[in-house]
């Protein structure tokens, strides 16, 4: 079984976070998801920095960019992952955008994933019925589950067409704004995590956007399995570098 729907089973609240590979530092990234798990987080979205991140606010694009001048390419990122199973047996995610795969060749990407241990992939320029037209044979082939996204401006219809064809959780974007951009969530945002709860979906959905601490993670997780975390621990790391990732988590948990 998948490492995500292993993990999914668990009972309890997922947290998850999300950083952006090379960022601060371009060997930082083995560590940062080393000391993720030590941390007690449940799963680990590592960012493909792109130069054109349309859904990323600008902690996340400005992370993205020196990520690329520190030199983080798709095929440092694998290098640098190689060996990643020796230490670490949480769920690993890939975010990131649908050209720098492409680039790489489909087929080649999703075998060096399934190489190195890494469970799913997030990609939110990639459409649902170009998916399962072109790529999802290819997902399937080397045991990668294709995380799809949802938005409150999302119809029933296409939540449910999306909920079919996943296999793994459903990522539940709070709001229609880019990452970063909020603080807090409002009578719109619960309402939309009511509706959504109440379709009893096959797949969990786990939130994305606006989480920064225990307050909003909890209030995300009312109605979800867990929570994704970016910008916020981003800032973390800007500010305070690796070295106390611990204090991130253990403030998110309180």
């Amino acid at each position: 079984m998948n490492r995500i729907n292993q993990k999914l089973k668990e009972d309890k609240k997922l947290l998850s976070i999300y950083f952006t590979a090379g960022y601060p530092a371009l060997n930082e990234t083995v560590q940062i998801i080393q000391d993720l798990e030590k941390n007690g987080v449940d799963m680990i979205e590592i960012g493909l920095p792109f130069s054109d991140p349309l859904a990323d606010g600008p902690t996340i694009q400005e992370s993205s960019t020196a990520a690329l001048k520190n030199g983080m390419t798709t095929e440092k990122l694998f290098e640098q992952l190689k060996d990643i199973r020796k230490t670490v047996s949480i769920p690993l995610i890939i975010m990131g955008y649908f050209n720098p795969m492409l680039q790489y060749g489909v087929e080649a990407f999703c075998q060096k994933c399934q190489e190195i241990g890494i469970d799913g992939l997030i990609m939110p320029d990639l459409p649902l019925d170009v998916y399962q037209a072109d790529y999802e044979t290819t997902f399937n082939k080397y045991g990668l589950i294709n995380v799809f996204l949802i938005t409150p401006q999302t119809s029933d219809e296409r939540i449910r067409q999306i909920d079919e064809a996943s296999n793994g959780f459903i990522y539940m974007v709070s709001s229609a704004s880019v990452t970063g951009s909020k603080s807090g969530f409002g009578t719109t945002q619960t309402s939309y995590f009511e509706r959504i709860s109440n379709m009893n979906l096959k797949n969990p959905q786990i939130v994305g956007f606006g989480i920064k601490d225990s307050e909003t993670f909890q209030a995300a997780t009312k109605n979800a399995k867990g929570a994704i975390i970016g910008s916020a621990f981003i800032k973390h790391l800007t500010a305070n570098g690796i070295e106390n990732i611990g204090s991130f988590t253990k403030n998110i948990r309180s």
